[in-house]
């Protein structure tokens, strides 16, 4: 397309011009010009055509300019200025070219015919102005959209990395005290601790914010079951309930996993947590409710782990997403519900 602009869209504006100009002119004056000689039309369209050479090319002279001047923000304080550049070009180009052919030919140059020559290219040329500018202005606002989109997207993911590597250090702690009083009393199961230890990290360390298939987050919660059970209360009662339906399709990781940190955080009284995760209609339902002692605080517990979780879920899937958290006594229930995405 730059190609044709530049090579033959000139010869196709000066053929409109010198057309319109005739049309016009021959409508008034009741002239024919097939009735002419044919080399004076040739000479007078070649005029022509090299004239709206120039004016093209001046008019893109103008435009370089004035984009030269203009780094960023507004231009309208430039856009009078460069208009009238333009009309300029274009009016000393005309009196320099056309107007001096036609004043050769014929019956001379009478004010009308001026008027008419002058006014002609000038239109044309600030209706292409016109097209030409509005492109640049849309190109522009494309492009400042483009670079607002990617910068909220950066920092979306810088934000998203921040929140998933405050969970590391608070669940790193509590795996290496487990494993820490496993060594004085079962070797071989602080070996497996460690073991289990080195899965979960090199999941959340190595996994991208992209969504993962269900199944690996949950054998991934599973995982984590395990490795608290261990360092959990005999007397503790955990259920588990995991819908085996949920399998291949995809959610963000390491989203179930502050819900389950804040059970056993603050389980109490009865020392149950019911974990269960169900496929419904609408995605994932997961609930995790832990028993809490009759004397616990009314305010819901959870701290900065539910926060970064409701931060985390804001920024991943706003406006399509629920998020309970609070006492039943004498529980404490959390509920997430979250679209899942197609294999």
């Amino acid at each position: 397309m730059s190609s044709f602009r530049r090579r033959l869209f000139p010869a196709f504006f000066g053929l409109l011009i010198y057309g319109t100009v005739r049309l016009l002119n021959d409508t008034i004056s009741g002239f024919r010009f097939w009735h002419r000689p044919w080399a004076l039309n040739l000479f007078e369209l070649a005029v022509s055509v090299l004239m709206s050479y120039g004016i093209l090319a001046a008019c893109r002279r103008v435009l370089r300019h004035f984009d030269q001047q203009t780094a960023a923000g507004s231009r309208a304080p430039h856009l009078a200025r460069e208009v009238l550049a333009v009309a300029g070009l274009t009016l000393l180009l005309v009196n320099v070219t056309f107007l001096p052919m036609a004043a050769l030919t014929d019956d001379g140059l009478s004010w009308g015919d001026t008027a008419t020559i002058s006014t002609i290219p000038l239109l044309y040329t600030l209706a292409y102005y016109g097209w030409v500018r509005s492109r640049h202005f849309l190109r522009a606002y494309l492009d400042r959209q483009l670079l607002l989109e990617r910068a909220a997207h950066e920092n979306v993911l810088t934000e998203l990395k921040f929140l998933r590597a405050q969970y590391h250090p608070h669940f790193l702690f509590n795996a290496l005290n487990t494993v820490y009083f496993q060594m004085d009393e079962d070797v071989p199961a602080a070996k497996h601790s460690l073991e289990q230890l080195s899965e979960l990290l090199r999941y959340q360390l190595y996994d991208q914010q992209r969504p993962v298939p269900v199944a690996q987050e949950l054998h991934y919660l599973r995982s984590f079951l395990e490795l608290q059970r261990v360092r959990s209360s005999e007397k503790l009662r955990l259920t588990v309930a995991l819908d085996p339906q949920l399998a291949a399709q995809r959610l963000y990781p390491l989203l179930l996993l502050p819900l389950l940190e804040n059970a056993f955080k603050y389980v109490g009284g009865g020392y149950e947590i019911d974990v269960r995760a169900a496929l419904t209609a609408t995605g994932l339902a997961f609930e995790v409710r832990n028993s809490v002692a009759p004397d616990a605080p009314a305010s819901a517990p959870g701290g900065i782990g539910l926060a970064n979780l409701r931060r985390r879920l804001h920024l991943l899937y706003p406006q399509r997403h629920m998020l309970s958290a609070g006492p039943e006594p004498p529980y404490f229930v959390a509920r997430l519900t979250l679209p899942l995405l197609l294999p």
